[in-house]
């Protein structure tokens, strides 16, 4: 199963991100001290290194999780990318709301070129459905709901 890896914040645009070892997630807020704290959709970013892994070896050289500027990085595993997704990290409970389009100020940060290899491997942006710690090692289902649980909460309908 994923596990949380990595999780970075930063006060405000053009800022470094921050690496921590918790992060405190507001419902329908985001994560505390981020700068999107308090967005209505872009409350949250969420990618795997497992595609961090893939940009590396179609750019040619380390891809850093920090300079994504994506908040909580996966160990691995694919991050689900269609709107209404549902992802649970730990306790946090987030809403795909729109894929994570790398944008073309990482080829000044990391190198030209990583736009490209990040392209269709830079996570999503989500909002919270549910809030919480979230902390390095947590579970991650990516895959949404329990296979247990359906839309009435139990398995033995119908």
């Amino acid at each position: 199963m994923p596990t949380v890896s990595l999780l970075h914040t930063a006060k405000g645009r053009r800022l470094p991100m921050r690496p921590s070892e918790q992060v405190e997630v507001e419902t329908a807020r985001g994560i505390v001290g981020d700068r999107y704290h308090g967005a209505r959709h872009r409350q949250v970013t969420i990618q795997s290194q497992q595609s961090l892994d893939e940009a590396t070896e179609v750019f040619g050289a380390e891809v850093p999780a920090a300079l994504t500027r994506r908040n909580i990085t996966v160990s691995d595993g694919v991050v689900p990318q269609a709107p209404g997704s549902i992802i649970r990290v730990g306790p946090v409970v987030l809403e795909v709301v729109r894929v994570a389009a790398p944008c073309k100020l990482l080829d000044d940060t990391i190198g030209v070129g990583a736009q490209a290899a990040l392209r269709r491997r830079g996570g999503s942006v989500c909002r919270v459905l549910e809030g919480g710690v979230v902390r390095l090692g947590d579970a991650v289902a990516l895959d949404g709901v329990d296979e247990s649980e359906t839309l009435f909460g139990t398995a033995d309908v119908g």
